[in-house]
């Protein structure tokens, strides 16, 4: 296949430095403090600055970066906040230039990095889709052949002659996807952005990324950290860390290699863990997995049984609570919802002075993965206590059939004991 992005030993680094507090008299006291060895009189209450502690004043976005993209490929870009990802997207889109390094793009690129991106605010909706378009290359009868299918596609007929300044947020993003997409570029480049929308039209994007990939054949640049969509949507990956890239290949390897490495699967202690929310009352402290021997243990094969102890410690007003549920929601590692356990299926209320709950599962029918656990607890008043992540276990597939065969990849997430006749 052609190739249409090359990027060669690709760097990019920004120097800090005092000056940019928004003010000549804040850069001044920000100057001065440093001089006399103070900390940064700007700095909120708690906060501690890197720029006083670090031995250089230069920063590497991004160091070394090398690869190839085919055209018509749809790629994945992740990695933890601060990687490197909108950096790279912004050299690829020559928003910004590399410091060192080279990149070469065959083809008109179309990149909608943040809201509002290459809108002027006080022109309307149908000027900027042919301002758009004119900026991409493309002749004035090529965007009118295509202007309808942007309108429909962005929801936003009505107010198509009203200026984009008086555009909602989620307009702003959905007329700005559609002209990304429908206008005849070669790489279509989309950073995160697409949170903005609600998930009906998030679930659109999708779709017409995957349309305009498979079947246009042109070349998709993906940024997001929702893993779900990223799988779904892209067969390339690229791992992205401190500005380095650390893996590129198939984007199920790229995404379990990212997922391991944040330590999403690790069994932490759950003091460790930051909550979700939580009103005091009950708190858990620890997830157990057993056999059927009641010995701890974090793999399991397909059938077998499982249990799982959630301990938790609580305070005696919990007690005059009417009602008080614990529930177990069971994750892959792409954050889908795999199953659910509640003690509000059998009882309205539990009994706290146990100081635990354990739920019974006969045979696991799960496939083959790492999954995850969720935990949260309920009363009358309120949610008193929520931890997402805090420990997982496995699922190993060994000759559950009696057959030797195994169940191919991406097949479901569910094993069902079946027979033939």
């Amino acid at each position: 296949m052609p190739i249409a992005i090359k990027a060669e030993n690709l760097s990019k680094f920004y120097q800090t430095g005092q000056i940019g507090a928004g003010t000549l008299q804040s850069d001044f006291r920000r100057w001065y403090a440093k001089i006399r060895g103070k900390e940064d009189p700007l700095l909120r209450i708690g906060e501690t600055s890197n720029r006083m502690k670090d031995k250089t004043d230069v920063v590497w976005s991004l160091k070394d970066i090398n690869f190839e993209i085919e055209q018509g490929d749809a790629v994945g870009i992740i990695g933890r906040n601060g990687a490197g990802k909108s950096t790279l997207l912004k050299i690829l889109s020559r928003i910004t230039a590399p410091t060192t390094g080279r990149i070469t793009g065959y083809g008109r690129i179309a990149s909608l990095l943040e809201v509002g991106t290459g809108f002027h605010p006080e022109l309307t909706g149908r000027d900027n889709i042919y301002l758009n378009g004119a900026i991409l290359g493309m002749r004035k009868r090529e965007i009118t052949r295509r202007f309808n299918e942007i309108v429909d596609f962005a929801g936003v007929e009505r107010y198509i002659d009203t200026p984009v300044k008086r555009y909602s947020s989620g307009m702003h993003i959905r007329l700005a996807f559609a002209v990304a997409a429908h206008l005849e570029s070669e790489i279509l480049i989309v950073d995160e952005v697409l949170a903005v929308g609600d998930a009906a039209f998030q679930k659109k994007c999708l779709g017409k990324m995957g349309e305009v990939s498979k079947g246009e054949g042109r070349t998709v640049l993906f940024v997001s950290h929702n893993m779900a969509a990223v799988k779904k949507l892209c067969n390339s990956g690229m791992l992205l860390d401190a500005g380095a890239m650390k893996f590129y290949g198939p984007a199920g390897i790229v995404i379990e290699k990212y997922l391991l490495s944040q330590n999403v699967f690790s069994a932490l202690r759950i003091e460790q863990v930051q909550r979700k929310q939580w009103n005091n009352k009950l708190r858990f402290t620890d997830v157990i997995f057993k056999g059927g021997n009641g010995n701890s243990k974090t793999g399991f094969l397909v059938g077998e049984y499982v249990e799982i102890e959630v301990r938790f410690i609580s305070k005696e007003e919990i007690c005059s609570c009417k009602t008080l549920r614990i529930d177990v929601g069971i994750n892959d590692i792409y954050g889908n919802r795999v199953t659910w356990l509640s003690t509000a299926i059998y009882t309205d209320k539990i009994c706290p002075e146990k100081g635990f709950v354990l739920f019974k599962i006969d045979r696991i029918l799960l496939s083959q993965g790492t999954y995850n656990v969720n935990i949260f607890c309920e009363s009358n008043e309120g949610i008193e206590d929520w931890v997402e992540n805090v420990a997982a276990f496995n699922i190993f597939f060994e000759n559950f059939y009696k057959t030797g065969k195994q169940v191919p990849e991406r097949q479901g997430v569910l094993i069902t004991d079946f027979k033939i006749f």
